[in-house]
């Protein structure tokens, strides 16, 4: 495909960007959206934007809860954020850590863990996205290191604030 025809993305964190990081997130009582993140969605969703979640999920490999337990909550964030108009098109999750407890998923630098960009290069090639149309909105520096590497620009969030606020400034900035 032509890059005139390659769609923008707006790239979010999970923890302390969509949900509150109440530390290693995993069980349904665990998710609680951050305020405005839905109608952050759907802004982002009807400005244009392909909505990714790229997440490092270390409580996989630290022995905390499986991987499909990792996934059925993804399933349930996507599903809370449609409730409220929010479309998710796309999650990628990296369960890898240096200090695994399971060698399957000990990794010294996993090009997925942030700040490496492997999940962003994975969706802009899966998803024919245009990395210089493209946001990450995430709240530490490894979410701003990633962007940075994979040529998407970064913005900062602080979690706690309203993220549909945040993404308005952002597109109207």
């Amino acid at each position: 495909m032509n890059r005139a025809a390659r769609r923008p993305a707006a790239f979010l964190d999970r923890d302390g960007v969509l949900i509150f990081d109440s530390g290693y997130p995993h069980a349904p009582e665990h998710l609680r959206l951050m305020p405005g993140a839905a109608q952050a969605a759907r802004r982002l969703n009807e400005a244009g934007y392909v909505t990714v979640i790229v997440t490092n999920q270390s409580g996989v490999a630290r022995g905390m809860f499986s991987e499909e337990t990792m996934h059925g909550f993804n399933r349930l964030l996507i599903e809370r954020l449609a409730e409220e108009g929010g479309r998710i098109d796309a999650v990628y999750a990296c369960p890898f850590h240096e200090e695994a407890v399971e060698a399957r998923y000990r990794h010294p630098d996993h090009p997925d863990r942030k700040p490496n960009p492997g999940m962003l290069l994975r969706a802009i090639a899966e998803h024919d996205l245009d990395p210089s149309l493209s946001l990450m909105i995430g709240d530490k520096g490894s979410d701003m290191e990633a962007a940075r590497r994979a040529g998407v620009v970064g913005h900062r969030f602080t979690e706690g604030d309203d993220l549909d606020q945040f993404v308005a400034g952002l597109l109207t900035g």
